[in-house]
């Protein structure tokens, strides 16, 4: 197990999916040993997703307990490789009460005012991931302005027609056809399965983050789904999922066209990225707890206005999501 060099803000994100492990805890440390030798071991503080994809997988309870107590995130990966479950802490937050009855009792016109805001930070975001010389981002901008409370145009469907369009240009990318005929499903192979993926990982981050937060991921501000746990998770990730589809796309331009293990690896650390919050910068884990803290307080009546982190691009080759060679805290 290798890892990126980190600040003592980033937290590690660990995958177990090459080979069978067995997790263990000792002097808070979480030890990994596969055929009774130790492999590897991390400070289970340092620790914020830990993503299972090897169905001979196994945990010692203390392990899970320790895992949980330190606010990390466990995702069980199923046959497909993506999540079917996910362990998260039960919040501590000495105002859990309180912010979850601010939660319940938010009203419709401000839950509409939020997703009004969501949708428009995700379109400025996917308009920001494509060359400013195009057509297609100059159509987003103005699609960005038209956005009304709750969507009820459904803006966001049309921007998303005209940014999965022009996402994958064929004169930068290494299959000439694939990239023309590119369309996003959500249960398509290659491309879609690498997307898929790093979306898995960005929806634990922010999960675990609105769990740390003390407000209930079930309970969202748009998505409404009985069978979906994490309604609020998959509304707060929208305007940062531009930043698993940057990173998707170098991999891709790079040789990585099917959901190998190396590709995986290059996603695994899309919760480090480096993005700018309120006028300062650091990796997306910890400003996941600053971005849920601004909708607590909207949903408090402090401010009608959403703060959401912006993604900083970086060119191929100057960050370590884009090392082969050095996984960043993959097993």
């Amino acid at each position: 197990m290798s890892q990126c060099e980190s600040t003592a803000l980033i937290k590690h994100t660990l995958e177990i999916s090459s080979e069978p492990a067995h997790l263990s805890i000792h002097n808070s440390q979480l030890i990994l040993q596969r055929n009774g030798e130790t492999i590897g071991s991390i400070p289970c503080e340092d620790i914020g997703v830990v993503l299972v994809d090897h169905p001979q997988a196994t945990y010692s309870h203390a392990a899970l307990a320790q895992l949980a107590a330190h606010d990390a995130a466990v995702v069980i990966c199923g046959r497909d490789h993506l999540p079917v479950a996910m362990l998260l802490p039960l919040s501590d937050h000495s105002e859990v009460v309180w912010r979850l009855k601010d939660q319940i009792n938010a009203s419709k016109p401000l839950c509409k005012q939020l997703w009004k805001q969501v949708v428009v930070a995700k379109i400025i975001a996917q308009a920001r991931i494509l060359d400013e010389k195009s057509p297609a981002y100059r159509k987003l901008l103005d699609l960005a302005q038209n956005v009304r409370s709750g969507d009820p145009a459904n803006v966001e469907a049309t921007a998303a027609r005209v940014y999965w369009s022009h996402w994958l240009k064929a004169d930068s990318s290494p299959g000439e056809n694939v990239a023309a005929q590119f369309r996003r499903d959500q249960q398509g192979a290659g491309l879609n399965a690498i997307l898929n993926y790093g979306y898995a990982v960005l929806r634990a981050g922010v999960a675990r983050a609105i769990v740390a937060g003390g407000l209930m991921p079930s309970l969202g501000i748009h998505h409404q789904n009985r069978s979906n746990a994490f309604c609020l998770a998959d509304d707060l990730m929208e305007p940062l999922r531009p930043i698993v589809d940057w990173h998707a796309r170098l991999a891709y331009q790079r040789g990585h066209v099917e959901l190998t293990q190396a590709t995986k690896a290059i996603l695994l650390e899309v919760l480090n990225v480096r993005v700018t919050f309120r006028g300062q910068t650091g990796p997306l884990m910890p400003t996941l707890h600053r971005y849920v803290y601004s909708l607590a307080n909207c949903f408090a009546g402090n401010f009608r206005q959403l703060d959401f982190p912006d993604f900083i691009p970086v060119e191929a080759g100057d960050s370590c999501l884009l090392t082969d060679t050095d996984v960043c805290g993959s097993l």
